[in-house]
């Protein structure tokens, strides 16, 4: 195994070990002594902390989730480079072998929070800390990715609409950004990751019953049958 190869499977395990970390549940527990596993759509993702416990809590979800993806894709762009490949980070990008090594880190990301090591395999649906690995990866398509989401959830409130379409739109910016196809590829199945990850939200889109987003007020009961989309 090439020395390349040994360090892109060590950032990547790291990456699931760093975005599995379950902020959303831990902010929820900390701000509203509220386990968000039980409340809602049972998700540890902003959409429910938004809902469970208010756009403190949410806010603060979003700004972590997305963070740890951030910043693990920045160290592991820099790390990769400088140990296996001379460090000059701005003459790799997008070559066929960086490109490949970093995409599977950011496939990484994803996993660790969908399928969270902490919390027995479950976790959030990974939008979040999607976006925030995305503009690790290369800035312009977390940038598109956002566009995207907001198009679409500002006119209609619902975040599983958005959610869904920037994650299939995923490969398609890569694309687009010039990422070669094999480094597509580990993004092509994070993005089917993502959109798994909302099959429940994608039906009941489908059959018109999708609950439009909206925040937790303070008093109000929570509802037992929530079925929003969690990030």
């Amino acid at each position: 195994m090439s020395e390349l190869a040994i360090w892109a499977a060590v950032f990547t395990l790291g990456a699931y070990l760093v975005c599995g970390i379950p902020f959303g549940l831990i902010i929820a527990m900390a701000m509203g002594h509220v386990d968000v596993r039980t409340v809602g759509s049972g998700n540890i993702g902003t959409t429910n902390v938004a809902r469970s416990v208010g756009k403190g809590a949410a806010g603060l979800t979003l700004l972590l989730d997305a963070a740890k993806g951030l910043v693990w894709m920045l160290v592991a762009r820099w790390a990769i480079a400088a140990l296996a490949l001379g460090g000059d980070v701005a003459s790799l990008d997008h070559t066929t072998v960086f490109g490949t090594a970093l995409t599977c880190v950011f496939l990484g990301c994803i996993l660790g929070h969908v399928f969270s090591p902490y919390l027995r395999f479950h976790g959030g649906k990974g939008i979040a800390v999607g976006f925030g690995a995305a503009l690790g990866l290369y800035w312009p398509i977390g940038a598109g990715l956002l566009a995207l989401f907001l198009v679409l959830v500002i006119p209609t409130r619902y975040v599983s609409l958005g959610s869904v379409a920037a994650a299939a739109s995923l490969p398609v910016w890569c694309a687009v950004f010039g990422f070669p196809a094999v480094a597509i590829a580990p993004v092509a199945v994070a993005a089917v990751v993502v959109i798994w990850s909302h099959r429940e939200n994608v039906r009941r889109l489908v059959r018109g019953e999708e609950r439009r987003f909206s925040f937790h007020k303070k008093g109000e009961k929570d509802e037992g049958a929530d079925q929003g989309s969690g990030q």
